[in-house]
């Protein structure tokens, strides 16, 4: 290898730890999540869900957006943690999740929004395998801000949609 060829290397590289994304940061009980601010469409406040019979806890409802129904997850209970009490700060945040081809568009109730974050892909750390009480495949890193673990989401693994729907099929039948 030349030198033009490490300079080139080491170009790239800090290139590649020079890189950052931006996460929407939000708060569910006293932990704080991020998404991928690209998967993010919107943020509503929360006014109420239209709720479905006979689905599972993980399932709020369903909101009207501009026409479209929107289902609505309790994030909360998807990570196993104990459903969403509705207080004045609570939030729909709306997302994008592209699957089978397709745009699926889902709402996350959340405790609250924090901001939003750029975090250098050097400053996110692999998930533990143990301790964080979430499934491994849901998380793709943790960051540190403002003294304050971020557990970033998967949110392809967390809101998958096929596995939602089989988890819908589940408790129905």
């Amino acid at each position: 290898m030349n030198v033009q060829q490490m300079m080139a290397e080491d170009g790239a590289n800090e290139m590649e730890t020079s890189n950052a994304r931006q996460f929407l940061t939000f708060r569910i009980g006293k932990e704080y999540f991020g998404i991928e601010l690209e998967q993010t469409r919107e943020i509503l406040e929360y006014t109420g869900v239209t709720e479905v019979p006979l689905m599972p806890k993980f399932l709020s409802g369903v909101i009207n957006l501009r026409g479209e129904m929107v289902p609505v997850i309790d994030l909360a209970v998807r990570l196993g943690r104990p459903a969403i009490k509705v207080q004045r700060r609570t939030c729909i945040i709306v997302v994008e999740i592209h699957a089978q081809d397709q745009d699926h568009v889902l709402g996350l109730l959340a405790d609250g929004v924090s901001e939003v974050v750029e975090i250098p892909n050097q400053e996110i750390e692999k998930a533990p395998s143990f301790g964080a009480n979430i499934r491994a495949e849901f998380i793709q890193g943790i960051a540190k801000r403002d003294n304050q673990f971020v557990v970033l989401l998967d949110a392809a693994n967390a809101l998958s949609v096929n596995e939602l729907a089989h988890l819908v099929e589940t408790e129905l039948q």
